[in-house]
């Protein structure tokens, strides 16, 4: 008979339901672990997701380089998410942003890097990349060549902006926050060293307000093209491949060990996260190294990226010396 039921019809020969019973109320501290377990849980996720904690999360993770995040500095996150952390990602979401330039004058060439800050093709590099430069050619992460015009400079603070002819649709960098940059963030830094376009490494912050000097006179950045030197700074007495000629201002710089070479002018040293933190611009040179022969000893430099934001305005509307 069973067999024959409507699903909502009830056999009056089945027992009833047994009575519903709740389960005894918890004791107060009991009850309160599950909260407690999600909100550990969520603060973690919080200080990974946010990108603003960074320490947090490496001595929650023990501290693994393998499982770095982003800088305090960042602002945004650019690099995706399944690449969030890595240098990979780093170079992969930023390379697009960062061009080679070719400067020329009657006293020879330089090659030096630059960052794209505007679609239509404004870039920001070193303003001895391109002082007393009588043609620009820049050359994008798709092999694109453009001529560019100096549009401002700022000798001052070693920095320029060029506009590139005819373009558009360029991939503009992220300018990130260099005022919360910390000693030991790991930071990537692309540029292109010796001509070699789109080179990529990584390291950390080693140190920050670091005072640079550098030179004022653009006949010096000529003088420098012609013996072959493109980096006249000098750090603690010592000279950086070149003399820095009698006029001079001193700037607070990025101290990094990530690999910076001549032709990193002007390149982009950027947070895990893809934001610019600072403009490469000076690396250290063993005393009495030539600039042919100078590699690398660990001891890089760059413009913090908030003296740019700031100065951006004046070298937009043409500012000069």
């Amino acid at each position: 008979m069973s067999e024959n039921l409507h699903p909502h019809q009830v056999n009056s020969e089945w027992p009833p339901p047994p009575a519903y019973a709740p389960e005894p109320t918890a004791p107060a501290h009991r009850r309160s672990r599950g909260p407690a377990r999600l909100l550990v849980a969520v603060a973690i996720v919080a200080a990974a997701v946010g990108g603003t904690t960074a320490y947090g999360v490496q001595e929650l993770t023990g501290g693994s380089s393998t499982g770095v995040t982003a800088s305090s500095a960042a602002e945004t996150d650019v690099v995706p998410a399944s690449l969030k952390g890595t240098v990979a990602g780093v170079a992969k979401t930023v390379s697009p942003s960062i061009v080679e330039i070719k400067a020329a004058s009657s006293s020879g060439s330089a090659t030096g890097s630059g960052v794209i800050v505007t679609e239509d093709g404004e870039v920001v590099t070193n303003n001895h990349v391109v002082a007393g430069a009588s043609r620009i050619q820049v050359r994008t992460h798709d092999g694109k060549t453009y001529g560019a015009r100096v549009v401002g400079t700022d000798s001052s603070k070693d920095l320029a902006l060029i506009k590139l002819e005819d373009a558009s649709g360029l991939k503009a960098a992220t300018l990130g926050n260099s005022d919360g940059v910390q000693v030991g963030d790991q930071v990537v830094a692309i540029g292109s060293p010796e001509g070699l376009t789109g080179t990529v490494t990584s390291g950390i912050v080693s140190a920050l307000d670091r005072d640079v000097t550098v030179s004022t006179d653009e006949s010096q950045g000529q003088q420098q093209w012609q013996r072959g030197d493109g980096w006249p700074f000098e750090f603690g007495g010592r000279q950086f491949n070149g003399d820095t000629g009698g006029s001079t201002t001193t700037y607070k710089a990025i101290q990094t060990d990530a690999s910076l070479n001549p032709g990193n002018s002007g390149g982009a040293l950027i947070d895990m996260n893809g934001n610019i933190i600072g403009i490469n611009s000076a690396m250290y040179a063993p005393s009495g190294a030539e600039s042919s022969t100078a590699g690398s000893v660990g001891l890089g430099f760059a413009i913090p990226v908030n003296t740019l934001k700031a100065d951006l305005p004046d070298l937009r509307a043409g500012a000069g010396g």
